[in-house]
């Protein structure tokens, strides 16, 4: 118990510790491997800007995908896994039933008028070890639904891919395994990463809409979606098995200290929520975007579904099936909204915030010095505006203000969208500027991708200072 205290206290430093140790191991492993293309080598900090990308479920690259070999994507596929959310939960809650285990000896002292010692240190006992029994039952629960998700995202994937022959040919021609596409495209989809193994990102299967309607529920189950799908998983093994730990860990949601876990009318107001930003975005989007940039050539249908898709995706994955540089900046605005709302965002609060059960008090002078969410994400856009100073002179259509509002915005939601960098928008003529399939961070100065990685590393951590910034009185 005491160490599970200690690790409680310290939990940000702990997965500050550990998101740093999983992507400095992932790029010492990277380094060592060799890439496919052996014309080309990413410099260290590009390697180590992708590691930070993958373990932080954020996507943003400097590196066009296709540079990788299978091993190397398989050891990007273990970093986006790990990294995921929904498994560092899981492994918290691991962490948590093999060091919180309850004492069931009777105390030793105090002595209560008129009530029974014996009695009352049974039921808090069998309260203990029931709670105990149900965060074991818990974490047994989340392990099935990631396993269960993945396993069978991963089989549609490979059988679609096997059975379309358009989506078949493409990875022959990126000389791409299925079924190394097929685990690759799920892990990062289900983790909300958005990374795919090919330099176009997803925008190359824009007109797959099987492929697209098999991705876009994954994204959803692996955020917006997980805390009431969760709960009605929990519920259905109760129905059906009658266990006692079901009926607790729905009737004690708020008290476990785990965050995913939501209360029923959370929940319900969540999935309301999530529909609603679905549909504005997909209103939007189809009316400003319809017969414009990649969609142009596809028929009704296939902009349905991939505009539905795109939608999906601009809370906290980073697949996309258009160019971003081409759409309008209303649409632009509002995808930046949307990355930056935290996941669980609702229409009506729950409830207030209040200090964690067993902690004496909260610190009043760290909560006096914590800055809102926003203050830094400001302090980071102006310290990346001052980095990149001489392009947004040099380079003002690339380099924009918007631009860069996007890229940090997107670091900071994990999300991983990013408007590219376009060689044809340059005042200046350069012959020898080459367009690339990676995000627009890759054009950054390395100060500039040194503020972009410390930003996905914060934004990974958000959770810690969710509440910052209360000491500050607008009047």
């Amino acid at each position: 118990m005491k160490i599970y205290s200690y690790l409680r206290r310290n939990s940000f430093f702990l997965e500050l510790i550990y998101f740093l140790f999983i992507a400095s191991l992932g790029f010492s492993i990277l380094r060592s491997l060799d890439v496919k293309t052996p014309t080309f080598k990413p410099r260290n900090l590009d390697l180590f800007f992708t590691c930070v990308s993958a373990a932080t479920v954020t996507s943003l690259s400097t590196v066009e995908m296709e540079v990788f070999s299978n091993t190397q994507l398989v050891i990007l596929t273990i970093l986006m896994l790990i990294g995921g959310e929904v498994f560092t939960s899981m492994l918290s809650l691991y962490i948590r039933t093999l060091f919180c285990k309850p004492s069931l000896s009777p105390a030793s002292s105090g002595h209560l008028i008129n009530v029974d010692p014996e009695s009352l240190n049974n039921d808090n006992n069998n309260m203990l070890a029931l709670k105990y029994k149900s965060l074991k039952f818990l974490s047994l629960v989340v392990l099935f639904y990631l396993l269960c998700v993945h396993l069978l995202s991963m089989v549609s994937v490979f059988l679609y891919i096997n059975s379309i022959s358009s989506a078949r040919d493409i990875l022959k021609q990126k000389n791409l395994h299925a079924v190394t596409f097929s685990i690759f495209t799920i892990v990062s989809t289900f983790s909300n990463c958005g990374f795919i193994p090919t330099n176009e990102n997803i925008l190359i299967f824009r007109k797959n809409s099987g492929l697209l309607l098999i991705l876009a529920p994954q994204i959803l189950l692996g955020n917006t979606f997980y805390p009431p799908v969760l709960r009605s998983l929990i519920w259905t093994i109760g129905r059906f098995t009658k266990k006692e730990e079901s009926r607790y860990l729905l009737r004690n949601s708020k008290g476990l200290g785990y965050h995913h876990l939501l209360s029923y009318k959370h929940s319900y107001l969540l999935v309301i929520t999530v529909l609603v930003f679905l549909m504005v975005q997909f209103i939007l989007l189809s009316s400003m975007e319809w017969s414009l940039g990649s969609l142009r050539d596809m028929n009704v249908y296939q902009k349905l579904v991939g505009i539905l898709f795109q939608t999906v995706n601009t809370r906290h994955a980073g697949e996309s099936i258009v160019d971003l540089s081409t759409i309008s900046s209303a649409v632009l605005v509002l995808f930046i909204m949307m990355m930056y709302l935290p996941p669980y965002t609702t229409f009506l609060p729950v409830g207030a915030g209040t200090c964690e059960q067993g902690s004496k008090r909260c610190s009043k002078v760290m909560e006096n010095l914590k800055f809102s969410q926003l203050t830094y994400l400001v302090i980071f856009i102006i310290i990346v505006c001052i980095t990149e100073r001489k392009q947004i002179v040099n380079d003002p259509l690339n380099f924009n203000v918007l631009n860069i509002v996007f890229e940090v915005i997107s670091a900071y939601g994990n999300v991983g969208l990013s408007t590219g960098y376009n060689c044809g928008r340059r005042t200046e003529p350069n012959g020898g500027c080459q367009n690339k399939w990676y995000g627009f961070s890759g054009k950054f100065s390395d100060e500039g991708k040194v503020v972009i990685i410390l930003v996905m590393i914060f934004g990974r951590l958000k959770k810690f200072n969710i509440n910052g910034g209360k000491a500050w009185k607008l009047l």
